[in-house]
């Protein structure tokens, strides 16, 4: 925990400036037009706050909750790699997010801190599934 608070302290405004620059910032969905829910998909914002966090929230219609993302950079290929602390989950999480040249996001990977992953290639580890790609909502 003392982690997390010391590297989120440290790095805001370039964690703030990557978000930004990346063009993470806004509301994202797979539906723009559809209310948020848990099975047919959440609205995922993310936001810089004054005080200079960047804020990770998920709205599935019947549940909200807000998470602070601790860590943002960018590889190579383009890819954003982002860490977010879940207070609820009591875990870190890592995901890789591709913005397409069509301007929608798609997640290609997530895993926990021990290297677990539920999407894996731009797919479900459960089902095979593609992620789909998610539409700016603003």
């Amino acid at each position: 925990m003392v982690w997390v608070a010391f590297t989120s302290a440290a790095g805001a405004e370039t964690l703030a400036a990557t978000v930004e620059q990346w063009g993470l910032l806004g509301s994202w969905a797979v539906d723009c037009s559809a209310r948020p829910d848990r099975d047919k998909g959440a609205l995922l914002t993310y936001e810089i706050r004054k005080d200079g966090r960047v804020m990770y929230g998920r709205n599935f219609g019947d549940a909200k909750d807000e998470n602070e993302v601790v860590s943002a950079t960018v590889n190579a290929e383009g890819l954003l790699n982002v860490m977010v602390y879940f207070p609820s989950l009591q875990q870190t999480r890592e995901f890789g997010l591709l913005l397409t040249q069509e301007g929608s996001l798609r997640a290609i990977y997530n895993r926990n801190e021990r290297g677990v992953y539920t999407i894996k290639d731009g797919k479900y580890v459960a089902t095979g599934a593609p992620t789909p790609p998610q539409q700016r909502c603003d």
